[in-house]
């Protein structure tokens, strides 16, 4: 099975297709399989700092745009005195 396109669409195929061990792995794929979960949470992980990275870029540059709309207004009414 092929994994589909699409960053969101194959971290959730990944996800659901990845290998469980239920005690019967040998130690090298226990190993393997704690390593893939540690990268699934990792990734999870380095998604949501993204986010919220993006969101306080955006807050930022939304309140200095706010500022500079402010500031205009104030030069008007201190041109119009």
């Amino acid at each position: 099975m092929e994994a589909p396109t699409g960053n969101l669409i194959s971290f959730a195929f990944l996800y659901e297709t990845q290998p469980s061990c239920d005690g019967s792995c040998s130690p090298s794929e226990q190993l393997r399989h704690q390593k893939s979960i540690m990268k699934s949470q990792r990734n999870a992980l380095l998604i949501a700092a993204a986010l919220i990275f993006y969101w306080l870029l955006y807050s930022a540059t939304n309140l200095v745009v706010k500022i500079e709309q402010l500031n205009q207004r104030v030069e008007r009414l201190k041109s119009k005195e």
